[in-house]
This record gives C-alpha cells, structure tokens and sequence, in this order.
C-alpha cells in the first residue's frame, strides 16, 4: 500500500489526453480541472465547431483517464471493500419501510359533489 495520505494522494494526480490525429492535448488536474491544453498548428485546418467538439471530447478522454486513477488511489489507500464490507449493496432493512406518500381515494367531501364530473368544487355554475 503506497504511503501518503489519500487526499495528498488525490491532489497530485493528473491526467492527459491526445486526440486521434494529435492536434488536441488536454491535461486536467486532481480535481478534474483543465490544467493545460496544447493545439498543434493543424487546427488552423479544422472548423470552429469541429475545434470545440474536439476538444471536449479529449477534455472527457483526460478526465475518465483521471477517474481511474482516482479509484486506483483510494482502492491502495483505503482499500477494496466499501462502506458495507464484501456486500455490493447495503443490507435490507429489518422491516419494510412505509411507502413515500399516502393514498388517497378520490371522495366527495359535500353530498352535492360526485367525483370526476368536472364540478370536483361543489358547485355548479350552471345552476342557479
């Protein structure tokens, strides 16, 4: 298990990325925050939109890259096993818990209300 403290650990990694044809580096820091970006010359080749799309995309590749590591880092410092031990999901509770919301059953509350007849206020505009 490497030495260090994991939140030491975190701050200093870092990650790059190259797009396919090498125009797009993308680096980002322990927080996945862009930390260096370096475009070939051969950009000046490619559309704004294709530009930006593209690097994005490298943006994305460097920072996935960077979220592996993270989890290689806490898995060496903390270990494999989660909060639950070897469970890959918390344990069920011992009693089933109640549902989120009541049910309500549509009632009249008034004798002069009948349910879904579009007069649900108990009265009738149309009498008089």
């Amino acid at each position: 298990m490497p030495g260090g403290n994991l939140e030491d650990r975190l701050a200093a990694l870092s990650a790059t990325a190259t797009d396919e044809d090498g125009v797009v580096t993308v680096t980002v820091g322990g927080s996945g925050v862009v930390t260096g970006l370096r475009l070939d010359d051969r950009v000046q080749q490619l559309a704004g939109a294709t530009l930006s799309a593209e690097i994005l995309r490298t943006m994305r590749r460097a920072q996935d890259a960077l979220a592996e590591q993270v989890a290689v880092a806490v898995s060496e410092t903390v270990g494999g096993e989660n909060e639950y031990g070897d469970l890959d999901e918390p344990p069920a509770p011992v009693m089933p818990s109640a549902p989120p919301f009541p049910s309500f059953e549509n009632t009249p509350t008034l004798p002069q209300q009948s349910p879904g007849n579009g007069y649900e206020s108990g009265r009738d505009s149309r009498a008089r």
